[in-house]
């Protein structure tokens, strides 16, 4: 038996009650994004995407987002407890960590003290210490570094130290090893939940990033889904970034991507060749290329291409095969900001073994860890799992 688990990276789909909290008013990634293109997926739609609760609404241009009559899965509405809006928190979280203290902001850049911690133990000077965004700030800051060498030091509203650099001025092996240290010197109450690694090039007259991107993240705090499943000898398998958000932990293979294309491939090898355990696959596009830029249109041809991908990915699994599909925060690419939203995520849960139902809203990203070891009877029955699965399947696989 096998679980797919695939987070469309900042899918997010409505503010959240306190998304005042961290400036997020008004976000709505998907129905923002629908509002502007009109984007219709019709997979994911069809599962119940529109069904879920906060998601079905008019808007003033006279577009719609309609519910369908008979969705095809269970589908949620969850609401985060972990008062975060990070990559790292919201992986946590669906992986079944709840953070009690979220992970450290810096919404005006790296205090000195912290500048200068990173500055001798990595043997570098920085430019940059800002809060931006990636794809500006080394156009605007890229020529001083050729000139100077000095790496770029910026962060944003996420819990993020990024250090970006022309890999032809620091090798990229260099970058690397200058985020290994920092991320020494990041522990404490300087415990940023990722150091970024941010490559780039000088390519047709302009800065642009390199698909060499690497995360180097906090061991996972407590336990999580991975660790219980490894516990219990069900392997995981992690595609796309998942292995540096749990610094490897639980995880019995890995596929590396660098785009959504790649992603899906290995998506759909893992389908045709891992023969059980659950298949942990972040697709990051959505917020990597487009949420953080601001590009509507790119961020909706990306929805596209997942939603396209679907029938694919539900051909080729198994009876007792079963799909969720959630996300780890939102990203609003129609909002002023270009980091991170504080929304709601959805999630749609989907096999030969499932109810279509409505669960309502859901407190808590960690109703899919448990969800997860309900099916593999290595937890309680969860709320889910007794709402959700069919008897003929229960009786089968239990």
């Amino acid at each position: 038996m096998r679980i797919f688990l695939v987070v469309i990276d900042s899918f997010g789909i409505g503010a959240m009650p306190d998304a005042a909290c961290f400036g997020d008013e008004g976000s709505d990634t998907y129905g923002n994004i629908f509002c502007q293109t009109g984007v219709v997926l019709h997979e994911l739609v069809s599962l119940g995407l529109n069904n879920i609760a906060g998601v079905a609404k008019n808007f003033p241009n006279g577009r719609c987002l309609a519910p369908v009559l008979a969705p095809r899965a269970a589908f949620a509405r969850l609401r985060e407890k972990t008062f975060a809006k990070d990559t790292t928190a919201g992986h946590y979280e669906i992986a079944g960590l709840v953070l009690d203290h979220p992970f450290p902001v810096f919404p005006h850049g790296f205090p000195p003290e912290i500048v200068r911690a990173v500055e001798q133990a990595a043997r570098v000077r920085f430019i940059g210490n800002e809060v931006a965004s990636g794809t500006e700030i080394i156009c605007r800051l890229g020529e001083e570094h050729g000139r100077t060498g000095m790496p770029i030091l910026y962060t944003s509203q996420d819990s993020v130290m990024q250090i970006a650099a022309n890999t032809a001025v620091v090798p990229l092996e260099k970058l690397y090893a200058i985020c290994q240290t920092a991320r020494k010197v990041m522990q404490g109450e300087w415990s940023v939940g990722r150091v970024i690694a941010r490559p780039f090039v000088y390519r047709e007259g302009k800065f642009v990033r390199t698909e060499d991107r690497k995360d180097y993240a906090l061991e996972p705090p407590g336990m999580t889904i991975l660790d219980r499943l490894a516990d219990h000898g069900i392997p995981v398998t992690a595609i796309g970034k998942i292995r540096d958000i749990f610094c490897g932990r639980g995880i019995a293979k890995s596929v590396h991507t660098g785009n959504n294309h790649e992603g899906l491939a290995a998506l759909q090898e893992a389908a045709r060749i891992v023969p059980e355990g659950l298949i942990f696959v972040n697709l990051v596009d959505t917020d990597m290329l487009y949420g953080h830029r601001n590009d509507v249109v790119g961020y909706a041809k990306a929805l596209k291409e997942i939603d396209e991908f679907l029938p694919q990915l539900e051909r080729g699994v198994r009876d007792d095969d079963i799909i969720l599909i959630t996300a780890d925060h939102g990203c609003d690419p129609t909002t002023v900001s270009t980091d991170h939203s504080r929304e709601y995520v959805p999630l749609l849960i989907f096999g030969k073994g499932i109810k279509p139902l409505d669960l309502a809203t859901l407190d808590g990203f960690d109703h899919i860890a448990q969800l997860i070891a309900a099916i593999y009877g290595i937890g309680d029955d969860s709320s889910i799992y007794q709402k959700v699965m069919r008897e003929d399947w229960r009786k089968s696989y239990d």
